[in-house]
C-alpha cells in the first residue's frame, strides 16, 4: 500500500498582528518629536492600509516607522502593494497599501512550472487560493518547499497541512 504525502502552498497575513504593528506604529508617531502637531495616521480598511501624513516627507517617515514594525513582528513586506501618493483632504498627503492575501492564478501558475520543471516525483494543483503538492516521498516535498524559499517570487509563502 503506497501512501501520498502532501501539504498546501498559501500566502497569508496574520490580520492580528497587523493590527498590532499599526497599533505600535500609531504609538511611536504620536510621541516622536517630528511629528508633533502633524496629521499623520495609519488604518486598516478591509484588505486596504490607508496612510495619510502631512507631506510626501513625512509619510516616507510613517511608512519607514510601519515597515519597522511589522518587520519586528515579522510579517513579510512581500504581502504589501504600494499604490501612488495621492493629495487628500486638508493639505495632507495619502497611500493605500494593498494587502496581499492568497495566491492570484499567474503566481499559481508560475509556482507549478518551477515545480514542473524540478523533475522532482510530486503533482502540484491548484485549488483556489492555495496549491496542493502531493508526493510519495516526504524528501522530495521538502526539496520542493526548499526550492520555493530559494526562489524569488513576489509574495510570502507558507507550507501548512504537511501529511
Amino acid at each position: 500500500m503506497s501512501s501520498e504525502n502532501s501539504f498546501d502552498i498559501v500566502s497569508k497575513l496574520d490580520l492580528q498582528e497587523m493590527n498590532n504593528a499599526i497599533n505600535q506604529a500609531e504609538k511611536e508617531i504620536a510621541t516622536r518629536f517630528d511629528f508633533k502637531g502633524s496629521k499623520s495616521s495609519i488604518s486598516l480598511e478591509k484588505e486596504e492600509l490607508v496612510v495619510i501624513s502631512d507631506d510626501d516627507f513625512k509619510l516616507q517617515n510613517v511608512l519607514d516607522i510601519l515597515q519597522s514594525k511589522m518587520a519586528k513582528r515579522g510579517i513579510s513586506l512581500k504581502n504589501l502593494e504600494f499604490g501612488k501618493v495621492e493629495p487628500a483632504a486638508g493639505s495632507t498627503v495619502r497611500q493605500r497599501i494593498k494587502v496581499k492575501q492568497g495566491i492570484d492564478q499567474d503566481n499559481a501558475k508560475k509556482i507549478n512550472v518551477l515545480i514542473r520543471d524540478s523533475k522532482l516525483k510530486v503533482k502540484s494543483q491548484i485549488q483556489g487560493d492555495q496549491i496542493r503538492v502531493t508526493g510519495k516521498s516526504k524528501d522530495d516535498l521538502q526539496q520542493v518547499m526548499a526550492l520555493l524559499r530559494k526562489a524569488d517570487l513576489s509574495l510570502d509563502l507558507q507550507f501548512i497541512n504537511f501529511r
